[in-house]
């Protein structure tokens, strides 16, 4: 009776034992231990993260930080070998591949999701559905004396204008500049700006006179606090939606965003497992974030640009 009893017991701690391993990771994954550091872009942050979580079930002995200094803060530290992976919302600028070749960091660039600049207002905001790529640029232009709405267009009520959107550590930034105002990093500065979209989100939110732009990402996870705006680039007016952004009918305001990955980095177990991880699982975790998926054809081609700089 005892001998059977041990037996019970011990086949229970094999089972338990089973059970334990499997949900403290799986195959190899679960055996890796580490830490990678990512950091960048505020729009490609929520990618990031998405990932990095459902990683911790494949590899829970692997630690991802995922920070959030804008894309150009993020190439900053990359490019200085502090980070592993840079988030960015644009392509990395020829000074800033100047100072990775200088410091000896190689990387690869991989798309990851599709993006679509969002124009919001304050909900309570019921005069505008629309502004042209031409008021915007009226508005956001460095020169611009607008400062309040009746300045953009006729019919618009009496009432200060006031303005949030990225900082100029932002990729975000730069490429709205330069799709709107013609320039990049051509922009008034007397208004709110933050590389984390969090704080536009609550500033519009709280501000009956609110103008500003963030990623589609942040308008998608706070419909209920913000009202967006129609974009008329020369085609009429188009609001950003999945389908309007995946075609590209959105415009000018569409883009890829990436992840930059070094070399150096690439050469740890860890590191590469992440990488491969990210671009097998992105696609099925952009909807829940807000972003649009990368068209299969470009995946397969981000995917083998990957296995060719790991290899």
């Amino acid at each position: 009776m005892k001998q059977i009893r041990l037996l019970a017991a011990t086949t229970m701690l094999l089972i338990l034992g089973v059970a334990c391993g499997r949900s403290a990771g799986t195959g190899a994954s679960g055996s890796l231990t580490g830490t990678i550091n990512a950091d960048g872009s505020s729009t490609v942050f929520p990618v990031t993260q998405a990932i990095a979580e459902e990683w911790q079930a494949e590899a829970p002995n692997v630690n991802v930080s995922v920070g959030t200094s804008g894309t150009g803060g993020g190439f900053e530290k990359f490019c200085a070998g502090e980070t592993d992976i840079s988030d960015a919302s644009r392509p990395i600028k020829e000074e800033e591949a100047s100072i990775c070749q200088q410091n000896g960091v190689e990387y690869v660039e991989l798309t990851v999701a599709i993006d679509g600049l969002s124009v919001l207002v304050n909900p309570e905001n019921d005069f505008v559905s629309c502004l042209t790529v031409d008021e915007l640029k009226r508005v956001w232009e460095p020169t611009s004396s607008v400062k309040n709405w009746k300045d953009i267009k006729a019919g618009f009520p009496d009432r200060p204008l006031t303005l949030y959107g990225p900082g100029t550590d932002s990729g975000t930034f730069d490429y709205f500049t330069d799709e709107i105002v013609g320039e990049e990093g051509a922009s008034r500065s007397d208004y709110t700006a933050s590389e984390d979209d969090n704080v536009l989100v609550r500033g519009i939110a709280g501000d009956e006179n609110a103008l500003g732009y963030f990623g589609f990402a942040y308008y998608e996870q706070n419909r209920d606090k913000l009202k967006v705006v129609e974009v008329d680039g020369g085609e009429g007016c188009v609001e950003p939606t999945r389908s309007t952004i995946e075609s590209g009918d959105y415009a000018p305001l569409s883009r890829p965003i990436f992840i930059y990955v070094s070399k150096e980095s690439a050469a740890r177990e860890e590191l590469a497992a992440f990488v491969t991880f990210y671009l097998e699982t992105v696609n099925d975790i952009l909807a829940d974030v807000g972003y649009i998926e990368v068209p299969e054809e470009l995946l397969a081609e981000q995917q083998s640009k990957w296995e060719e700089f790991s290899g």
